[in-house]
This record gives C-alpha cells, sequence and structure tokens, in this order.
C-alpha cells in the first residue's frame, strides 16, 4: 500500500475561516483524484508525505512554523508547496522556498493556474508521485542474501549508506538460509511451476527436467525468505549455490521481477537500488546486465545476462547457466524501442549515470550471457562509461525516463557526507550525468 498524502492549508489571518473553506475547496476536489486527504498541522509529526497548501500571500511564517515542525518530529524529505494564480499564493511560495533554500533545505512548488488547469495538475500529479516514491523507498526493505560477490570490488557500499543515500533498510539475510529452504522444498511442489515454464519457453536447450525443477524450486525457496523476512527487494550471491547446489538464480530472479519483487544477482546492491528505485518510481520492471562491447564514437552498447524478467521477453528459450553450463537460465528476445539504462554508483552511492537510447535486437554470441541486446545511445554518454564507470552492471527500463529521473535524484538525495567529499574533492560528483 502506498503511504497516504496529506494535505495542510495556510492562509492570511485576514481570511475568515468560511472563506479560507470556499478558496480551499475547488483545489481540495482536484487533489481528492490524487489520494490527497486534507489534514491539520497535527499531519507535520506523521511519516507520511505532506503537502502544503499555499491559499495566500502572507502566509510564510505559518508555513515554515509547520515545516520546522516537522523537521523536529524527525520527518524528513523536501517539502512540498502547492500554489495557485491568485490571491499572491505564487509570491508567497517563492518566499517560503527561498527561506528554505537558505537554511539548507529541499522543497519543490506546484504551481496551477486554478482548478481547472488541466497541465498545471497533471505535472503536480507527476510531482505527488515523485514524493510517495520518496516515502516508499524509506519504508522498503532490501534483502542482501549472502554477501556482495568478490568481484564487485566498486559496487559494494555499505548498508548505512544505502539506507542513508536512498532510503532502503538493507537485511541481512545468512545464504545457508537460503540453501536450507531449497532442500525443503519437495520435487512435488513445483512440478506445476515446471510444466508451465515448458510450455511458455519457446524452446529448451541444455537444461533436462531435473535442471528446471530445481531452478523453480530456487523461486519457491526465494519466495519463502521473501515473505519470512518481509523483503520488498533484494540482492542474491546466486555463483555459490552454483557452486554447491548446482543451480543458478537465474530462473528464480527472473520470475521474482515480473511479480514486482526487484531481483538482483551477484549480491549487487547498487544494482538492487536501481531496480527498486525504477519500480517504485516509474512502476517499471528492469534488467540487470553486463555491458559486453561499446562503441564510443556510434554510441553502439551491447548487454548481456543470463537472467531477465520474462515480461519484458517477446520470446525466450531455457538455456544452462553462461559460466557454469549447468542449471537454467534464460535466453530471451526484448521487443525494440526506446530505453533507459541506469546506474547507481560512488563510495556513498552518491553519483548516477543516466542516458537513453534504442534497444535493437543483437545477433547471437555463444561467448557471452544468454539475453543479449544492443542500444543505440543517443546522447554522449557512451563516453563517460568509459571513461568514468561506475560499475560492471547497468539497469535498463523500457521507455524514456532520464529526465524524470534525473530530476527525482537531484530532490531528493541528500548530499554525501563531507569528509568523504573532501577525500575525493575534484572526481566525485553528487550530480546525475556521470563525471565524464
Amino acid at each position: 500500500m502506498p503511504p497516504a498524502l496529506n494535505c495542510v492549508t495556510v492562509a492570511s489571518t485576514l481570511r475568515s475561516e468560511e472563506a479560507r473553506q470556499r478558496l480551499a475547496a475547488p483545489f481540495l476536489e482536484r487533489l481528492a483524484n490524487f489520494d490527497v486527504r486534507l489534514s491539520t498541522a497535527a499531519a507535520a509529526d506523521r511519516p507520511e508525505p505532506l503537502l502544503v497548501l499555499v491559499l495566500t500571500g502572507g502566509t510564510e511564517h505559518e508555513a515554515l512554523q509547520l515545516l520546522e515542525r516537522r523537521r523536529l518530529a524527525g520527518q524528513a524529505g523536501p517539502a512540498l508547496l502547492l500554489a495557485h494564480a491568485g490571491q499572491n499564493s505564487l509570491a508567497a511560495a517563492m518566499e517560503i522556498l527561498a527561506r528554505l533554500h537558505q537554511d539548507r533545505q529541499p522543497g519543490r512548488i506546484l504551481c496551477v493556474e486554478d482548478a481547472s488547469d488541466a497541465a498545471g495538475w497533471d505535472a503536480a500529479a507527476e510531482a505527488l508521485r515523485d514524493d510517495v516514491a520518496y516515502h516508499r523507498l524509506r519504508q522498503a526493505r532490501l534483502g542482501l542474501i549472502g554477501t556482495p560477490s568478490d568481484w564487485l570490488v566498486a559496487s559494494s557500499p555499505s548498508p548505512e549508506d544505502v539506507t542513508r543515500r536512498w532510503g532502503p533498510a538493507v537485511v541481512p539475510v545468512p545464504l545457508p538460509e537460503l540453501a536450507d529452504r531449497f532442500r525443503q522444498v519437495a520435487p512435488g511442489q513445483v512440478r506445476e511451476s515446471a510444466e508451465w515454464l515448458r510450455a511458455q519457453a519457446a524452446d529448451i536447450g541444455e537444461p533436462g527436467q531435473s535442471e528446471i525443477v530445481d531452478a523453480c524450486r530456487m523461486h519457491l525457496a526465494l519466495l519463502a525468505l521473501r515473505a519470512d523476512y518481509r523483503l520488498d527487494a533484494l540482492a542474491l550471491r546466486c555463483f555459490d549455490l552454483v557452486l554447491e547446489e548446482r543451480v543458478a538464480g537465474c530462473l528464480a530472479l527472473a520470475l521474482l521481477g515480473d511479480s514486482g519483487v526487484p531481483a538482483a544477482c551477484e549480491g549487487d546492491l547498487c544494482s538492487a537500488v536501481g531496480l527498486l528505485w525504477s519500480r517504485v518510481l516509474l512502476g517499471q520492471t528492469g534488467w540487470m546486465a553486463n555491458p559486453n562491447s561499446l562503441n564510443p564514437v556510434s554510441g553502439l552498447l551491447r548487454l548481456a545476462h543470463c537472467t531477465a524478467p520474462l515480461g519484458l521477453l517477446t520470446r525466450f528459450r531455457l538455456r544452462s547457466h553462461f559460466e557454469s553450463g549447468c542449471s537454467v537460465a534464460i535466453e530471451g528476445e526484448v521487443a525494440p524501442g526506446p530505453v533507459t539504462l541506469l546506474r547507481v554508483g560512488g563510495r556513498q552511492l552518491e553519483q548516477l549515470w543516466l542516458a537513453e537510447g534504442i534497444l535493437q535486437a543483437a545477433d547471437h554470441r555463444e561467448d557471452g550471457c544468454r539475453t543479449q541486446v544492443q542500444v543505440q545511445l543517443t546522447g554522449p554518454e557512451a563516453g563517460q562509461l568509459l571513461r568514468r564507470p561506475l560499475g560492471n552492471h547497468l539497469v535498463l527500463v523500457p521507455g524514456r525516463h532520464a529526465r524524470r529521473l534525473r530530476d527525482w535524484a537531484d530532490l531528493y538525495r541528500p548530499p554525501p557526507r563531507v569528509e568523504t567529499a573532501i577525500l575525493d574533492a575534484g572526481h566525485l560528483t553528487g550530480g546525475t550525468g556521470g563525471s565524464g
């Protein structure tokens, strides 16, 4: 359930209560369409999103007192001010936000002409969804099952930095618990899943029936752990399972992504954050993949991985896991069209790389992971990947979302801690778009 969104009105003391209610009524009626409810000043103390409807001028002190009350109650997040074209509302909102910025507090103004301003309300609705996404991320639980894979030497942020920068609490889950769950699932419990999977696949390559059943058992084991730990997303140290149980997590992670649970492999918290962010903010299922080749002149980027959410694929084959040659991986085809690529990274997860492009079909190569695509990048970001990479995985999301993601990150991420910013002076950036 998304968090409730509260609205508190502020108006000049020169206005009677009746006049205040009359002025607010048409705006509150429109806000009700976005599940925004009228509240009292006590809403400032609660963790739900808060919108301040600036009805008139002369409200600067009242609004700032309300927002200071919220800050003292420990409720984080940028201030949201809704202004309109009459009653000196916008002028007051600008003065309020200017003071907040002087005090190094973030905020934004949502501005509509009046209750009938369709375009203005569309923009306001997007801004409200942005704020709800921020609060959902702060409530989320991201499970780290095992530890990040040993080769993620630049992609293993501390749980504290994940929470501080992006919101989710990182929940450690011992990998042996998953192995125990896997062994407890009887083959008979997964027969229906295995039959469904065989029916959905366009073809089956190397995996035999027992390997398909084991891959489905891993999915049920992860579902059980997810319920036990109340996880909204997860990152799995999957290669140990290949070595010890001879079963890959590729299929299980693909099915979790399909069901709305962002799931990263290799214990990659950076990618898990990116997958969760795109899911919460955009409602999109993302794909985590390895860059395999890149032409910085043409902007042609090739991506591949052995797992991919089935809902992103037009058809798929069941193959073996590329590196080990065992278990089940997904060799899928992704529909061509516009996509957004993103990567969260940096020592404190303070950096963000974003790019848009056109996804194209790729000729299949047997020397790479099973699902393979190429993306024609449409901006200068290809060179940034080679000059200042943030890690060895990217997240791909269908559609053009770079502006939305960048605007959200600029407003809702706190700045990096001063001590690290000083240590890395000259080459770390808290902004978006990379540092190339």
